[in-house]
């Protein structure tokens, strides 16, 4: 493995006094893709505070690659429905971003043509990929994101986890992920951590999917998704393969 551009050893992390995360060890590569999923309540958007930063340790450690330069974007940013400002403005707080560096941002978001228009004009889909755009504005070696499809329908999701790795491809950089959307993530993710206050399980989606551990906290539902979208990439025939006919559903719609 290459030098993690970042990684945990031994991390825990206490918030009012609670044990939201223990005894995290992990390594980011460069230019992986790593999706975190669990429950909710399980430290995933904890973890990605710590490695931001934004909470300190109870124990263990953060390393980062020296100079690590990390683009972050949230579950949700909320802007005032009465404050006039447009993309390319929004682009340019808290410092003014040259208009070509932001206009290439918003190219390699996948939304060219939104510099002129007024964030609270956007849909949901564009709004997250604005927030993208303002992430990868300094060409990130990380980029972090806390659930960035959270209100998104299906289609929107998977057109927006495609951007996401096209944006890997373009810039070379790692991905650490919260997910939800189970059935659409599995598919582009190089490992998967699943977590609830410390690390279940982890490896290939196809090694999480089979995990006693995976299907305890997810259920046999999700693992039919799981399952099909094994067969039909990788040609492992299971024999429940195919049999969930609402997991064939959504690996359809989620997986272009």
């Amino acid at each position: 493995m290459n030098t993690p551009v970042i990684a945990a050893e031994g991390l825990s992390i206490r918030v009012d006094g609670r044990t939201v995360l223990a005894d995290i060890t992990v390594a980011v590569a460069p230019g992986e893709i790593v999706t975190i999923v669990g429950p909710n309540g399980s430290g995933k958007s904890t973890f990605l505070r710590a490695l931001i930063g934004a909470l300190p340790p109870a124990s263990g450690r953060v390393i980062r690659a020296p100079g690590l330069r990390i683009g972050y974007v949230p579950q949700k940013l909320a802007i005032d429905a009465t404050l006039p400002i447009t993309v390319s403005r929004f682009l340019s707080l808290p410092r003014r971003v040259p208009q070509d560096v932001a206009a290439e941002a918003l190219a390699r978001a996948g939304v060219p043509d939104l510099a002129n228009r007024q964030m609270t004009d956007l849909s949901g889909g564009q709004f997250q990929r604005v927030l993208l755009a303002r992430a990868v504005l300094e060409r990130p070696q990380l980029l972090l994101l806390d659930e960035a499809t959270q209100g998104l329908d299906q289609p929107g999701s998977a057109a927006f986890y495609q951007q996401i790795e096209e944006v890997r491809q373009d810039l070379g950089c790692a991905v650490v992920m919260v997910s939800h959307d189970l059935h659409v993530v599995m598919a582009a993710s190089d490992r998967v951590l699943c977590m609830n206050g410390h690390i279940c399980c982890e490896g290939t989606p196809e090694v999480v999917a089979d995990a006693p551990e995976y299907r305890a906290l997810f259920g046999t539902g999700t693992r039919g998704a799981l399952a099909l979208y094994r067969h039909q990439h990788s040609h492992s025939h299971d024999d429940d393969c195919g049999h969930d006919h609402g997991a064939e559903h959504m690996h359809q719609h989620g997986d272009r």
